[in-house]
Formats: structure tokens, C-alpha cells, sequence
């Protein structure tokens, strides 16, 4: 018997790779600062578990294919704030942002076709691209400059003749990286003039920081036919394990093919769409405060970084994650060095190297990615150990 070659061809998660190494620590009485992981310490709104509680129905009974029409209204009150009009077939509710994902990519994407993705990009892009039948082709950035790759000569050097659709996950996971409103009218014309659909990652659409106000690519009417719109409970909210996330698109064709797929699965939890609908009533002040604790998480994290002799790191404009490119020559060789050797008073951390996150062989060797999703105090000591654990695993 055999596999198939399109699951020989997915790539393990970086992110996950080395917990079992970590575990070990920690059951040897090691504390480990978890920085490898967007896992946020933030509590999840109390309206969420309220909602569900309060459900009295005497079955748990299918909800549609579709979604809940009580949490897809929320969802078109709640892009009213960027005065975007829905209807409730615009919108598909998903089993978190990764079924909206494979949905997408599994109903535009043919055999051979190929998809652009900045890099470095979040790692279950590429498993969600190959089940589709598709190939990751990379938009080639740098740590120079903040990964910047919204620019026309980067696109065009970047197309192939298969191309089908672009991604745009802004803000970025793993860089932080933030398209402004003009960057995306530019990869709107450039996917125009190509004819392809846009993929836009938006779960962090409002963890934006330095005053940036927050957009989305579904402000421009002009790419709204191939725009398809994936966002999430789990990060704006802080429920991760909630498992709701939202396909959006305007396009009457693609939401009919999709639907297809998501008739075959049923449907998305009955509960947890119920606390979903409470989570998108929450007013803007809800998610403004939750960015503030996040932009100041960054300030904390990137001054400490700062005091690292030979790190490359720009300032991330969003999401809660950073790339760093470190004084070392394999991050995977270091972190095995901080989890298995190195403390300092009982204390280690935890990163996710960076090499999984890209599709060109031999990038990312010494970066990292780091999630500043603990409390301040911690997000500064997690710095330190870093720094120091450098210093030891270079001295060695």
C-alpha cells in the first residue's frame, strides 16, 4: 500500500515541530517562556460562554451549510464599519480560518496551477495549497527592509505562466508586515491585469499599530468579483480553540462552488457559532483596547531585541509576531540548544525557526519568528533568555 504524493509533499509544522522537546523540558522542572506559538493569554469575552450556557434547545440539531443567519448578520453589521455592504450568501462560516482556506484554494485551484505567497508566510499555507493540487511559488522579500513585497517589479518577477491566485496575508504572519490601502489597490491591478483571485488573510485585520487605521481588501469595489475575504474568531477575540472562522466573497459563482464542499461537511458547530455571533457584536472599543495591549507587547519585545548584538529586525506595523533574523548560523540548532541545555534560573524559551516558513531551500536558516502573546513582564524576561542563551550557545 501507499500514500499519496500530495501528502508525501506537505510539510510538517514548524510551529509544532519541537514541542515534544519543550514537553521534556518542562516535565524535567524547566520553565519555558512559550514564544513559538499565537496562542494569546488575553481572556476570551465572557458574552462567548455566556451565549452558549444560555442555550435551551433540547437537541444540539445541524445548522446550515452555510452558517447561522444570526452570526452571519453580525458579521454584516460588523463590516459596516468599513462601509462594505453584505448579504448573508456573501457569507460563509467555516470551521476556523483553516477550512476557509482549504475551501477556497480546493475550488479555484486546479492540478499544476500555481499560487503566489510572499515569504516568509504562514506554514499551513503550503499543506492547504498542495491538497488543492497546487504549488507555492514565492514572492521574494528580505529582513532589510521589513519584507516589504507589495511592489510591481516583486509581483511581476514572481508570475508564472499557471499562476491562479495570489495571497495576501496582511497584517502578516509571520512578519508583521501591513498593507496600506494604496498597496492593495496595486495588487488588485496587478491581479486584474492577470486574472487572478486574491486570497486576503485578514484575522488580524485590526491589530494594526503607530495610529495605522485598519482596512481590508474588500473596501475595493473594483476587485470585488475576486476578492475572497478570510477571517476568524480566534485572534481578534482570543479564541483560538473556538473554531469559527468566515469565507467572504462577493462573487455569486465561486460561493455556489463552494458551497458544494461545505454541504459535504455538514456544518459548522451549533454552539460555537452561537458564541461567535455574541464575539462580532462587540463594539470597536472591545478590539481597540485588546490592539493597544498588543502594540505595547511589541514595544516590549522589540526594545529588549535591541539589546542583541547583531540582530536584523524592523519594527512590525501589526499582528502579534516578528521575524528576527539572529547572529547565529542554524535558529533550529539553537532552539534544541535552549530547550535541552541552556537556563537561567530554572528558566528557558521558546521560538519557532523561521526556515519553515518559506518555499525557497536555504532562506530562514537563522531567523526566527517570535509571538508576543504573553504579558508584558514575561514577553521582556523571554527577551532576556534570548539574548543570554545567544551568548552561551556562541561561547560554547
Amino acid at each position: 500500500m501507499q500514500l499519496s504524493d500530495r501528502v508525501q509533499k506537505m510539510q510538517g509544522s514548524p510551529i509544532r515541530k519541537f514541542n515534544p522537546i519543550a514537553i521534556a523540558a518542562e516535565d524535567a522542572g524547566k520553565k519555558i517562556y512559550h514564544l513559538n506559538i499565537g496562542n494569546p493569554d488575553i481572556e476570551t469575552p465572557d458574552c462567548y460562554l455566556d451565549a452558549i450556557k444560555k442555550y435551551d434547545a433540547p437537541t444540539i440539531g445541524y445548522a446550515e451549510s452555510g452558517g447561522d443567519k444570526n452570526l452571519q448578520d453580525a458579521v454584516i453589521d460588523y463590516f459596516k464599519r468599513y462601509d462594505v455592504e453584505l448579504k448573508r450568501n456573501d457569507i460563509l462560516i467555516t470551521n476556523g480560518g483553516s477550512e476557509a482556506l482549504s475551501m477556497a484554494f480546493c475550488t479555484i485551484i486546479n492540478e499544476g496551477d500555481d499560487v503566489l505567497i510572499p515569504e516568509p508566510y504562514y506554514t499551513n499555507y503550503h499543506t492547504f495549497v498542495t491538497m488543492s493540487g497546487g504549488s507555492v511559488v514565492p514572492v521574494q522579500t528580505s529582513p532589510d527592509n521589513g519584507y516589504q513585497w507589495a511592489t510591481e517589479e516583486q509581483l511581476e518577477a514572481a508570475l508564472t505562466p499557471n499562476t491562479k491566485a495570489i495571497v495576501c496575508i496582511t497584517p502578516g504572519n509571520p512578519t508583521g508586515r501591513v498593507l496600506t490601502l494604496d498597496e492593495m489597490r496595486l495588487v488588485g491591478e496587478f491581479a486584474k491585469k492577470h486574472d487572478l483571485w486574491i486570497i486576503a488573510d485578514e484575522v488580524y485585520r485590526e491589530f494594526v499599530f503607530d495610529g495605522v487605521k485598519p482596512t481590508s481588501f474588500s473596501m475595493i469595489d473594483e476587485i470585488k468579483d475576486r476578492v475572497l475575504i478570510v477571517d476568524s474568531i480566534s485572534k481578534r477575540y482570543s479564541t483560538c480553540g473556538g473554531r469559527v472562522g468566515l469565507l467572504v466573497s462577493r462573487n455569486e459563482e465561486f460561493q455556489a462552488a463552494v458551497m458544494k464542499i461545505a454541504m459535504g461537511r455538514l456544518c459548522v458547530p451549533t454552539l460555537e457559532m452561537i458564541g461567535a455571533t455574541e464575539l462580532y457584536k462587540l463594539p470597536a472599543s472591545y478590539i481597540e483596547s485588546v490592539r493597544d495591549e498588543y502594540e505595547a507587547r511589541r514595544n516590549v519585545a522589540y526594545e529588549e531585541l535591541m539589546k542583541i548584538p547583531g540582530v536584523v529586525c524592523q519594527k512590525p506595523g501589526g499582528a502579534f509576531y516578528m521575524t528576527i533574523k539572529l547572529p547565529v548560523e542554524s535558529a533550529e540548532d539553537l532552539l534544541i540548544f535552549m530547550l535541552e541545555e541552556f537556563e537561567d534560573n530554572g528558566e528557558s524559551m521558546m521560538f519557532t525557526p523561521a526556515a519553515g516558513f518559506y518555499a525557497t531551500e536555504g532562506k530562514g536558516i537563522n531567523e526566527i519568528r517570535i509571538a508576543y502573546v504573553l504579558c508584558q513582564d514575561d514577553i521582556r524576561r523571554a527577551m532576556e533568555l534570548l539574548r543570554l542563551g545567544i551568548e552561551a550557545y556562541k561561547a560554547r
